[in-house]
């Protein structure tokens, strides 16, 4: 952003902090929009394309209003970071609040996990998705769309909402101190990590990569085709294939958080 472009959006502020000017507040949502594309983008991944992605962005940017409202610009913390937590967490309420996943999903979940359940304690080893298609006589692409959207249904189950009260409000931007984790804590902790670790280096390259790409550089599907010359849906489909084989590992953490 330029040094005229910065000077303004803190007049911005300023002015929306002072008398909570309509102005200042229309440019200050327009300058952070993007947040909110970047969140609906994210989210958006393993959601049905039966989930209007107009109606997830209504919710992200009830949410950068909410946080526009709520933020104190004398507190240490950026804005960028107090709204996301503010735009994912309308988000996430609100697919919460209409249980977007339809009950014939969950029952086909329920389906493909005690097939692969099945089928491993046949064979003795992890199965592939083809093969629990053929089993099931289901498309692949099916197996793969199945099991992502019952991965993010887990996700969405957890405490994951924002809250309106002030007193639970203080507490989420609390850092933690690792210093005071319990011995049992940090076993199991480790004891996790070094299993994802396992599980992700029996990807291949390319499976490692898209992987690393989407949750530790935070790209987006698109931006993550561009970098390796993919089409997204391409990209999409090899994510889905990871969260297949993290599947396992990844909800029972999360059933467990």
């Amino acid at each position: 952003m330029s040094h005229s472009a910065v000077s303004l959006e803190r007049q911005y502020w300023k002015q929306w902090a002072a008398s909570r000017d309509a102005y200042a507040g229309d440019m200050l949502v327009t300058r952070y929009m993007p947040l909110v594309q970047y969140h609906v983008q994210r989210i958006g991944v393993g959601l049905p394309k039966s989930v209007s992605r107009d109606d997830l962005k209504s919710l992200g940017l009830m949410g950068l209003i909410d946080a526009l409202q709520k933020f104190d610009p004398d507190r240490d913390l950026k804005f960028d970071t107090y709204a996301s937590f503010r735009i994912r967490g309308a988000i996430i309420d609100g697919l919460r609040k209409e249980d977007w996943l339809p009950r014939s999903t969950r029952e086909k979940a329920k389906k493909v996990e005690a097939m692969v359940e099945e089928l491993e304690q046949q064979r003795l080893r992890h199965v592939e998705p083809e093969e629990v298609a053929q089993a099931l006589q289901m498309d692949v692409h099916e197996v793969y769309q199945t099991m992502q959207e019952h991965f993010y249904a887990n996700v969405l189950s957890m405490d994951d909402q924002s809250s309106d009260q002030d007193d639970k409000e203080s507490t989420r931007f609390v850092l933690k101190d690792e210093k005071t984790v319990l011995p049992e804590e940090r076993l199991v902790k480790n004891e996790l990590i070094n299993d994802l670790s396992r599980v992700i280096s029996e990807l291949n390259e390319k499976e490692q990569l898209v992987l690393s790409l989407f949750y530790s550089e935070e790209l987006t599907l698109t931006e993550i085709g561009e970098v390796l010359n993919l089409s997204t849906s391409r990209i999409s489909q090899i994510h889905s294939k990871c969260l297949f084989k993290l599947k396992k590992l990844l909800i029972e953490e999360y059933n467990q958080s």
